[in-house]
């Protein structure tokens, strides 16, 4: 070895300075003691022979333990067992004990293998002595008595080693004492099994020695492939310049684990990075470095001068993976000083700031299609991040929909009004929203409304146009610490809806010119959002101009029934609800509820159509079976007709996308018919929700009424319910709008219906019911149009009813005259008794001749006085024009002069002819009709 290591340092080798590292390789790669492998060959060695003694001394020490308990329960067990045989106490209580115990004993010796057993008396005196038979007879040495009263075992130091000893009592069967027994053993023997055990001790330590070996030549052999064949003096030489270059230099190096913990900081990244002392071994995310910093660090992605603060520096961090160079999973940071570049990082933040507020602005302007709200939104979402505060101004015209007018921002022209307003601090010092603002020529919303372009005002002191427009609010906003404006105009399509300021105050940099460009940019983005809800408004208004148009103004004059109504429109979109109540011939009424399906113009004109033709059908005086049959057949006609139309020339380029296509449309509707001479009620649903009949009593119950498909399905016939109505029942129609919503279901919106309804006073009018249903139902912002319809039922008295059956006889024609006259008498209307008398004449001679029976006339008298002939006949008569030569065919064209309106109504059994008069005839109609 000696010779080995003088050849490699020595300096006549002629193999240069790579022969000399591969020399030094090979010396200090033998498993010598200065070589790697010879120190850990060494320590294994070491570290065998400490093995080798402690598992000696253990097994000595656990051998003895175990060889003295051993020998401690063997004893107890022989000595006991002895004790307890009977021929021992037998024996003892003979006359020549020994005879029977020495044998006795010599056995017991034998076979356990105990190395002496000794009987004794009860005083003591030896009976039987196996390892000293000159002993018997003799007195026991030693406190023996104990012994006497149960079984003890004790050890002692004998000239043969440690001895245990185990004594027992020999008892008689009355408990007596008879004697004792005792056994002894010596520990020494158990040295036999550990002298077993040792080849297997050594034979391991030889074992583990040869592995060590081999395990040595491997590290050896492993060491030379990683240390290129490098000794160690070699490599420390060369750790310790690694060392030396990596603190020396002034760059921040950072190597980091593959499970984000730094395992190598050099002096310069722990300056830089402002690191603890103790940093190898922790996580990166603990060493309070900036969040973005430590993320990039713990990520081990590779990163070329990304720029991070820390502290008060700018840090320029570059990362390389080690894994691809044979490092194992990690990475190195390599870390350097930027803080020189601050500004251009600071306008690289403030351009990418600008770029999140315009996405932001994207998201949080235009959520709805509400002007006011709109506009809002954007200076909301302008302070703080861009201006301290901002107002955005339009034009009267743009806040009602309508495009704006030519020369708005012009002196002289339409002024503008602030609709929104926002700040850093609540009390601003401009005018408020709603206050008119005239853009005076050299004022900035001047400026900017006549140039199309932002103006920019640095400096508000300077700006004189500015100040004189209102000396007092621009002194007012000066003391405020407003300093720099910018004001841009909002144009779309050409048109100046109005203008939007964003004002600069206290210690915020003034306005320049890179932030004209960016309002320009932010303002042409939020524009369009603007003129969106400004043609939405436009549009709104219009639908709810026709929907007002197409609803009724008010309820028609009856006395069949007290009514109140609510309607309550959507509050974004107008929809397709309806209500009417129609009077019908003989002082009945017709109760109508329909819902359109959809919003926007197309349902509201929808629902003019079928409002009209409900009224239309209804002047026929059809069942409501009937009549919603018909009205089915007419939305299916129109869906078809809608559903096969194609672009509509002319179509408003300001419609919606769903406003101005011409969909297949759906509707309900639920039409009733009541009379108040018999208190008759008869309806029929397609579709809607059931009508609530409030009882007199106050109880509440849903009109189990067959629903009926919706209008436009066609295919299954409509339902007809009869209801008996009591005077003073109430009949509440309504629709979807009331019971449901987004925060309702159909099933407790009915149950709160029917809780309002029953909580009610007995007494409460429609118009109070009304109310309290609104005030239980009615959501703050319905997203649904909501119609209802209360009508509390009323009976004509039994005095303004008279009727007379009418025989199949000519002659019948004059007695009911004459009662006619009577009952005309009795209702103080006598004025009516001609015009009466020659209605009824010519109506009864007409079911006479005509019709069939039986045949009946009514009167009734109300707000007009209703003539009514039936018979059960369904022939309807139709008035035509006699000629002058014709005796006949004259006696309907009376009746339409005489009468303010005539018809003629269906019944199951046949039809009903009426005339209806005003109570107070008109002067000279009867000599005007003979002219």
């Amino acid at each position: 070895m000696h010779r080995a290591d003088s050849h490699a340092t020595g300096g006549t080798d002629p193999g240069g300075p790579g022969e000399h590292r591969y020399a030094s390789g090979r010396s200090t790669s033998s498993p010598g003691v200065r070589s790697v492998a010879g120190q850990v060959f060494l320590w294994l060695l070491v570290v065998v022979v400490l093995l080798v003694g402690a598992g000696l001394t253990a097994l000595v020490l656990q051998a003895r333990g175990y060889a003295t308990s051993d020998a401690a329960h063997r004893t107890r067990a022989a000595a006991v067992t002895m004790a307890q045989v009977p021929t021992v106490v037998d024996a003892l209580d003979s006359s020549h004990p020994t005879a029977v115990l020495q044998p006795l004993a010599l056995d017991v010796m034998k076979k356990g293998g105990f190395d002496y057993v000794v009987v004794a008396g009860p005083d003591g005196t030896r009976y039987a002595q196996t390892a000293q038979p000159e002993l018997i007879g003799k007195h026991l040495i030693g406190p023996y008595q104990q012994a006497l009263k149960g079984p003890i075992t004790v050890s002692f130091t004998a000239p043969l080693g440690r001895v245990v000893e185990s004594s027992a009592p020999v008892t008689r069967p009355d408990g007596s004492a008879a004697g004792l027994v005792q056994v002894g053993y010596t520990v020494a023997h158990a040295s036999s099994a550990v002298s077993s055990q040792l080849p297997v001790l050594f034979g391991g330590a030889a074992a583990a020695l040869a592995v060590g070996t081999g395990g040595a030549v491997l590290v050896r052999r492993r060491l030379r492939r990683q240390t290129h064949g490098l000794g160690p003096a070699e490599m420390t030489r060369m750790y310790e310049q690694h060392d030396a270059v990596l603190h020396a230099v002034r760059e921040g190096v950072l190597i980091v684990g593959g499970d984000g913990r730094a395992l190598l900081a050099n002096d310069e990244a722990r300056r830089l990075l402002k690191l603890p002392p103790e940093v190898e071994g922790r996580p990166i995310a603990e060493l309070g470095l900036d969040p973005g910093l430590a993320e990039l660090l713990a990520s081990g992605q590779a990163a070329t001068d990304e720029v991070h603060p820390a502290g008060d520096r700018l840090l320029a961090v570059n990362i390389r993976p080690t894994e691809p160079f044979g490092g194992g999973p990690g990475s190195v940071a390599t870390i350097r000083d930027t803080t020189e570049l601050r500004a251009l990082a600071g306008q690289a933040e403030a351009a990418r700031g600008r770029l999140q507020l315009l996405y932001d602005a994207g998201l949080r302007v235009g959520t709805t299609l509400d002007i006011v709200r709109t506009t809002q939104e954007l200076v909301d979402v302008a302070v703080p991040r861009f201006a301290d505060f901002a107002t955005v101004e339009l034009a009267e015209a743009v806040l009602r929909g309508d495009e704006p007018l030519p020369g708005t921002g012009d002196a002289g022209g339409p002024r503008i009004r602030r609709v929104a307003a926002a700040g850093i601090r609540e009390d601003r010092p401009f005018y408020p929203v709603g206050s008119q603002i005239s853009p005076l020529p050299g004022t900035p919303e001047a400026t900017a409304l006549g140039s199309g372009r932002a103006a920019l005002v640095a400096d508000l002191c300077q700006a004189h146009a500015w100040r004189a427009r209102d000396p007092q609010t621009a002194d007012r906003i000066l003391a405020y610490g407003v300093h720099s404006l910018i004001s841009t105009p909002l144009e779309a399509r050409g048109r100046a809806l109005g203008t939007v300021s964003f004002w600069r105050a206290g210690q915020s940099e003034p306005f320049g010119p890179e932030d004209v460009a960016f309002a320009e940019e932010l303002i042409a983005r939020a524009v369009i959002c603007v003129d969106n809800a400004r043609r939405y408004t436009r549009e709104r208004r219009m639908a709810e101009a026709l929907q007002r148009s197409l609803l009724p103004r008010g309820l028609p004059e009856q006395s069949a029934l007290e009514a109140a109504y609510r309607y309550l429109p959507a509050l974004h979109r107008v929809g397709g609800d309806w209500f009417d109540v129609i009077p019908l011939p003989g002082f009945r009424v017709a109760l109508v509820v329909g819902d359109v399906v959809g919003h926007g113009l197309h349902a509201a004109a929808t629902m003019g159509r079928l409002r009209t033709a409900v009224l239309n059908f209804a002047t026929l005086d059809l069942p409501p079976d009937e009549l919603l049959a018909r009205l089915d057949e007419l939305v299916a006609r129109l869906d078809q007709g809608e559903a096969g139309e194609g672009d509509v020339e002319g179509r408003d380029e300001g419609e919606g996308e769903g406003e101005g296509e011409l969909t297949v449309t759906g509707a309900t509707c639920l039409y009733a018919i009541y009379d108040p001479v018999s208190g008759h009620c008869t309806m029929a649903r397609a579709g809607h929700p059931p009508p609530t009949l409030v009882h007199v009593d106050g109880s509440v119950e849903f009109v189990d009424l067959p629903a009926g498909p919706p209008l436009g399905v066609g295919g299954l016939p409509f339902e007809t319910t009869e209801l008996q109505l009591a005077p003073g029942a109430v009949l509440v129609l309504y629709t979807d709008g009331l019971v449901t919503s987004r925060d309702r279901d159909l099933e407790n919106g009915l149950a709160t219906l029917r809780r309002s309804l029953a909580t009610a006073r007995a007494d409460a009018s429609p118009e109070d019911l009304c109310r309290a249903v609104f005030d239980a139902l009615a959501p703050p912002r319905p997203s649904d149009d909501i119609a209802l319809l209360v009508a509390r039922t009323q009976l004509l008295a039994p005095d303004q009813v008279a009727t007379w059956d009418v025989p199949d006889d000519f002659a019948a024609v004059s007695r009911i005259r004459n009662a006619c006259n009577d009952q005309l008498t009795a209702w103080d209307l006598e004025e009516l008794t001609f015009t009466t008398e020659l209605i009824l004449s010519e109506l009864v001679t007409n079911a006479i001749r005509y019709g069939t029976g039986p045949i009946r006339v009514r009167m009734l008298r109300d707000t007009s006085l209703v003539c009514e002939v039936s018979d059960g006949s369904s022939t309807a008569p139709h008035l035509r024009y006699a000629d002058t030569t014709d005796e006949g065919g004259r006696g309907l064209f009376l009746v339409a002069q005489l009468a303010e309106r005539w018809g003629t109504r269906y019944t199951a059994r046949g039809k009903v002819i009426w005339a209806e008069q005003p109570l107070t005839a008109p002067e000279y109609r009867f000599e005007a009709m003979l002219l």
